[in-house]
């Protein structure tokens, strides 16, 4: 299983978090980590669908010249003339 930087980093901020809600009064172990799981993979899923919506908006690319959506593999505006 290959971790990049950024997965490293929320595992990480999520031990962190774990820890602080131990300490809070009455927190049992178990409820840090069901709470520091369900954390974990809702972050996932954010994640998740924030890089699907911008890969569908990007689509092929952006046009380094002017910022235009590429499509057909052409700028539509830097291609038209």
């Amino acid at each position: 299983m290959k971790f990049e930087k950024r997965e490293i980093l929320l595992i990480v901020g999520i031990l962190f978090i774990m820890i602080g809600v131990m300490a809070l009064p009455h927190m049992n172990l178990i409820y840090a980590v069901v709470i520091a799981f369900l954390l974990y993979f809702a972050i996932r899923v954010f994640i998740g669908r924030r890089k699907r919506q911008i890969q569908k908006e990007v689509g092929q690319g952006i046009c380094a010249v002017c910022g235009a959506k590429v499509i057909d593999d052409k700028c539509p505006k830097c291609d038209a003339t």
